[in-house]
């Protein structure tokens, strides 16, 4: 799928220099079309290097998406370059009056707090609360879906007696949903987090049901019944060398982190991890992108979001099991 984005974005030189398809704004205006539109909402730090990994996913089906970058605006954003966000960033006032096909919100470092301690907490449940009548699908990450977890559905994050970071064996419960169609029984993930949603609180709510687990590393994968909503507990974007990069940053800030768990060759750091996520981690935002977003959303992009038919499941082809 070529990827809409702004012509000068840092990450369109890097995914060019991987043969992806990145269209340019002057090109995508001549296609006659709808491209699918994506809504990024951003809460990392390292905002480059997150925008560059997610478009990397999002770009791999046969369809034209157009992805919007959102900020908080009542978060002050110390690690990006204000002209970066001012360039290529909108506020949730900006697009408030919108609709989009789907949204993304990424993880965030802070799940060491309470979710009312968070500084930008209202105004993430506003986009949240904003995004059931003006968004068709999200797909939430890691403390983005513990955060979407609480918000629709009253459950609660528990904290973990120490980070767990690593990249973790999964299995399939749902093995026909098409959100996992094209994976393995088995497959590899990487997760970096202090919190965990539990399994029993999720297969306790009649509208959510499970996707993929892990014996080491709890839930990876739920949804909501209707495909409104799916949350991912790992990284799948993550690059080879990202949890690398997060156990040196830990190091240095003297948090003595322990080894990233089954990613380092025979755990030693001083040898260049393998990455075995990446076939998997593109089927899934492949998946999400063609079954529950193109498939279903509306043509008339001001219909996104609205109260979805009881057949939208049946629409994506969901399978019971």
């Amino acid at each position: 799928m070529p990827i809409r984005i702004p012509d000068s974005l840092p990450a369109t030189a890097a995914l060019e220099a991987e043969n992806i398809f990145v269209m340019t704004e002057h090109r995508a205006m001549h296609q006659d079309i709808r491209p699918l539109r994506v809504l990024l909402l951003n809460l990392m730090p390292t905002k480059v290097a997150t925008e560059t990994q997610i478009l990397r996913k999002l770009s791999n089906t046969p369809l034209q998406v157009e992805v919007e970058l959102l900020t908080m605006a009542s978060h002050d954003h110390r690690s990006t370059a204000a002209e970066h966000l001012e360039a290529f960033y909108r506020t949730f006032d900006e697009v408030r009056e919108e609709h989009f096909d789907g949204m993304i919100i990424t993880g965030a470092p802070v799940e060491h707090l309470d979710f009312e301690q968070v500084d930008y907490w209202d105004e993430l449940c506003r986009i949240m609360a904003w995004s059931r009548a003006n968004v068709h699908s999200t797909l939430h990450i890691c403390w983005g879906a513990q955060a979407g977890m609480r918000f629709h559905y009253g459950i609660q994050k528990h904290e973990l007696p120490r980070k767990l970071s690593g990249v973790f064996d999964h299995v399939l419960v749902k093995r026909f949903s098409p959100l996992v169609r094209g994976f393995d029984d088995a497959f590899w993930a990487p997760h970096s987090r202090y919190a965990e949603i539990r399994a029993e609180d999720i297969e306790a709510h009649p509208d959510l049901e499970l996707i993929a687990v892990s014996e080491e590393a709890g839930v990876y994968a739920a949804k909501s019944t209707d495909s409104r909503h799916f949350f991912v507990f790992g990284h799948p974007e993550y690059d080879r060398m990202t949890l690398a990069s997060e156990y040196s940053r830990d190091l240095e800030a003297g948090l003595e982190p322990a080894v990233p768990e089954h990613y380092f060759p025979d755990d030693d750091p001083e040898r260049a991890p393998i990455d075995r996520w990446r076939s998997h981690a593109q089927l899934l935002y492949t998946n999400w992108l063609n079954y529950y977003v193109y498939q279903t959303t509306p043509y008339d992009i001001r219909e996104a979001g609205a109260d979805a038919p009881a057949s939208r499941a049946a629409a994506a082809g969901e399978e019971r099991s």
